[in-house]
């Protein structure tokens, strides 16, 4: 049975019902559990991933973000070297704006500009 991405992010939907299914306590159980199986599969039967453009050290990160605390966090700081809150204000200062009446003010390019 070869592995398609429709499939995968199906059985990811599956897991985070799961996990949400318990709204008392944010967990982030099955999810890393899938993914772990997930990896573990594509060690042992790598024919089954060989139409899918994903590697191991992928689905590592993935399980290395999904385990930390705050998994937002997690991704950006491995992606963008900054935590999510940290990213957002540097965008907030690069494309906003505020006036002498505090109203906020995009300052970001048109496409027309950029042409």
């Amino acid at each position: 049975m070869f592995y398609t991405k429709e499939m995968i992010h199906k059985e990811f939907k599956m897991a985070t019902q799961k996990d949400e299914r318990n709204a008392m306590k944010k967990s982030y159980k099955h999810r890393i559990e899938y993914l772990k199986a997930l990896k573990e599969d594509m060690i042992k039967v790598p024919k089954h991933f060989s139409n899918l453009n994903l590697t191991t050290d992928q689905l590592q990160n993935l399980i290395d973000d999904w385990s930390a605390p705050k998994p937002i966090d997690a991704f950006y700081k491995r992606i963008f070297g900054v935590t999510y809150a940290e990213k957002k204000a540097q965008e907030e200062a690069e494309y906003f704006t505020y006036d002498e009446n505090g109203e906020k003010r995009e300052v970001r390019k048109t496409k027309e500009e950029t042409l």
